[in-house]
């Protein structure tokens, strides 16, 4: 199983928008990662996420990118503090490919007990619009196998521009 964790692009603040919706630089920054993720022909059967406006909209974005079979969907339980016990069993019984797009401190804790740390410890720091992916074995561990910084993307946009 293939599992893509993805922390939502920049939100603008609660005081210019009570719905926390992306920032236009947030909104860029996702489109240039969910553009690079589609030219690696990354295959996912669905995208989850909270169902926080921020999240919505990067998971769509992915999704217009992506063509994810199953689609988008809201699912409870991915709020930042929410308890990491049934997303833990759920994934231990899927079987597609699933990007879930969400909050810290959610994805980091989900992150480090995946991987066998204790929740509280940070493995990766991730970043918005940043996405983490592991793999699940046919014995049920979990491996980390890339990630992707979005800053990456600009320094490898800006070395193409440079070459050309």
């Amino acid at each position: 199983m293939q599992l893509y964790l993805v922390q939502h692009g920049a939100a603008k603040s609660e005081a210019e928008d009570p719905q926390r919706s992306l920032t236009t630089e947030g909104t860029k920054t996702v489109e240039r990662m969910a553009q690079y993720l589609s030219s690696l022909k990354l295959h996912v059967v669905r995208i989850e996420h909270s169902g926080k406006e921020r999240a919505r909209q990067t998971a769509e974005i992915m999704a217009a990118h992506l063509h994810p079979g199953e689609g988008p969907r809201q699912i409870a339980g991915l709020a930042p503090n929410d308890d990491l016990g049934p997303m833990r069993e759920r994934l231990q019984n899927e079987s597609g490919s699933l990007m879930i797009v969400g909050h810290l401190p959610y994805l980091s804790r989900l992150l480090s007990v995946l991987l066998g740390a204790q929740q509280d410890r940070t493995l990766v720091v991730f970043q918005m619009g940043g996405v983490v992916h592991l793999d699940r074995d046919d014995s049920g561990e979990w491996h980390l196998r890339w990630i992707l910084a979005p800053e990456l993307l600009t320094q490898r946009k800006s070395e193409q521009q440079n070459a050309a």
